[in-house]
């Protein structure tokens, strides 16, 4: 049996044509599969030759170690540019890049890389807090959060470690800087009352079913816009998570989810799932929800996030993040007997152990309800009786009224009321020639008006398409 080489310095066979190929990985694109590139020839020897010349043109240019001028920003850059931009996502680039030559080169890039002393970087940390912020001064202040604080000094560190490893210096600096506290940010969840005004606002403002899947789900935001139609069965209910979308360099990406556990597939409730079929007959898209400006695009992050502060606000509900719409469904599953392995699967989570740490305050109070509900069973306590004015069965719904706003969402025509009991809805698209011409439906309620208008607005779509294609419509 041949002797397997060594990890990194390729391969070699023999091909069906009598011809020997060499093979090296010589790097990763996005999605995080190899790059391959081969060499050809006649006998063994003389491919193995060639894949080492290839080896040595792809090798990587080590700097001097005995060089004492080398900065510690000429080794921060190289160190990026050879062991750490190949391996990352192009959102992770940006966020190196940004702590990189934003922060860290302008202050410490300077200093030779033999002389960086503990010392240094303790007081560029410092001068971080106190003004290191270049942007949004006057918003956020002119410290920078702890986060970023802490983000830098894990580049340093890591950089400076492997300037260790290859023996450019002789102890890693960044070991034993005193860092601020690693706070995670407040979870805020919406209760039921504020639910029930938030989906009665969001389904005014033709946003329903995004946030109701949200809600019925905890995907994260890049997954949830990221869906395409064809990822999910109206049969059985299961969705597929397997792609996320996001804004990097001010353009979107799509692509594979970042870890394993991200690609998962999850059953919906039959009522999303009958939601979700109504509404497909309104998108003409293959993505579920679908850019408002660009053809064939999801809908923009950014837009997803500023839409959800104006329903919140106009629904009298807490401000919170569109992450917050994800901590509330896991701690509404857990509340009524989820367990936590089979929602570490529903939400993504590497690792129960990363559910539990998370959603510690939610796993303790089921602790205690069990221990009492034992208490009573061993001890004897008898539970609390229904008192004669106790109200049986659910609680009504919330009595809310929702804000409807002066201007609606693009592409879903406009309403006004003529009368007391007349409705006008208006529709009007831009044709194929250019012109932009308007259609009218008459009703004597704004439900039956909505109803008529989003007909009309199906029809006139069709229309319009067939026309671009140059065929008759149905």
């Amino acid at each position: 049996m041949a002797a397997r080489g060594k990890r990194g310095e390729g391969s070699v066979h023999l091909r069906k044509d009598g011809r020997w190929e060499g093979r090296l990985v010589v790097g990763h694109d996005d999605k995080g599969y190899p790059k391959t590139r081969n060499v050809l020839a006649k006998t063994k020897r003389e491919c193995q030759e060639k894949l080492k010349k290839l080896r040595e043109s792809q090798a990587e240019p080590k700097p001097e170690k005995t060089k004492s001028d080398m900065s510690f920003g000429a080794w921060l850059d190289f160190w990026y540019q050879n062991y750490c931009k190949p391996r990352l996502r192009p959102r992770s680039q940006e966020d190196y890049e940004n702590c990189i030559y934003q922060h860290i080169i302008p202050e410490l890039g300077e200093i030779p890389l033999t002389r960086l002393t503990t010392n240094d970087l303790q007081q560029f940390y410092r001068r971080m807090k106190t003004g290191g912020r270049l942007r949004a001064v006057q918003r956020y202040g002119e410290g920078l959060s702890d986060r970023m604080v802490r983000a830098c000094h894990t580049r340093c560190r890591t950089a400076l470690g492997k300037a260790a490893a290859e023996g450019l210096i002789r102890t890693n600096p960044a070991v034993g800087c005193k860092l601020p506290p690693q706070n995670a940010r407040e979870m805020k969840i919406l209760y039921k009352e504020e639910l029930q005004r938030f989906l009665i606002q969001a389904k005014e403002e033709n946003y329903y079913e995004l946030f109701l899947l949200e809600l019925a789900t905890g995907m994260r935001r890049g997954e949830l816009l990221a869906l395409q139609w064809d990822d999910l069965n109206f049969h059985t209910g299961e969705l597929q998570i397997r792609r996320q979308v996001y804004r990097s360099h001010g353009e979107l990406m799509i692509s594979v989810p970042k870890t394993r556990a991200s690609v998962r597939s999850i059953l919906l409730p039959p009522s999303v799932v009958e939601v979700l079929r109504e509404y497909k007959t309104r998108v003409d898209s293959r993505w579920m929800f679908p850019s408002l400006k660009k053809e064939d695009s999801p809908l923009d992050p950014a837009t997803c996030r500023k839409r959800l502060q104006t329903i919140l606000e106009h629904a009298q509900c807490r401000k919170v993040r569109f992450h917050d719409l994800r901590h509330t469904f896991s701690t509404i599953a857990l509340e009524h007997g989820m367990d936590v392995k089979t929602l570490s699967a529903v939400i993504g989570h590497v690792s129960a152990a990363t559910t539990l740490d998370i959603y510690t305050h939610v796993t303790d109070d089921m602790r205690r309800s069990a221990a009492e509900c034992i208490d009573r069973g061993i001890g004897k306590k008898p539970a609390r009786r229904k008192k004669k004015g106790d109200k049986a069965g659910k609680p009504e719904a919330a009595s809310f009224q929702p804000y409807r706003g002066k201007y609606r969402r693009p592409g879903t025509g406009c309403l006004s009321q003529i009368s007391e009991n007349l409705w006008e809805g208006r529709y009007t698209p831009t044709w194929p020639d250019g012109k932009r011409r308007a259609r009218n439906v008459y009703a004597h309620s704004r439900e039956e008006c909505e109803e008529k208008l989003a007909e009309l607005i199906a029809r006139t779509k069709a229309e319009i398409k067939a026309a671009r294609a140059g065929t008759p419509a149905a």
